[in-house]
């Protein structure tokens, strides 16, 4: 199986109540996961734009920085996070996601089911 990038679906969302609009590019849907998943995805988060605090049940994300700098608040504890830092989040944990440089902060975001 093969995606062509051009082919990935794209949106513009406000994430959990975050700051601003977070840019997703989908890199498969829920049947590319075969049940194990329910997000793939390439994220990208402009300056003074967040993903908003929020938990996970029954589930884990994590997010692998590709580049750039942010804030990841780990159940309210924050850590700056760099280009080759992973973060995960799972099983009642809570987690988000501010960039507060004046670059974009690109990662990838993979949700895993229990």
């Amino acid at each position: 199986m093969y995606t062509l990038s051009e082919n990935c679906p794209r949106k513009d969302v406000c994430v959990q109540n975050g700051k601003g609009l977070i840019h997703i590019k989908d890199l498969t849907d829920k049947e590319g996961l075969y049940g194990h998943g329910r997000m793939f995805a390439h994220v990208t988060v402009d300056p003074g734009c967040s993903i908003g605090y929020h938990n996970h049940e029954h589930e884990t994300e994590f997010y692998y920085i590709i580049k750039g700098e942010a804030v990841f608040n780990d159940d309210g504890k924050e850590v700056i996070v760099h280009a080759g830092d992973i973060c995960a989040t799972g099983y009642g944990h809570y987690h988000g996601l501010e960039n507060r440089t004046e670059e974009p902060v690109e990662l990838i975001a993979l949700i895993v089911m229990e």
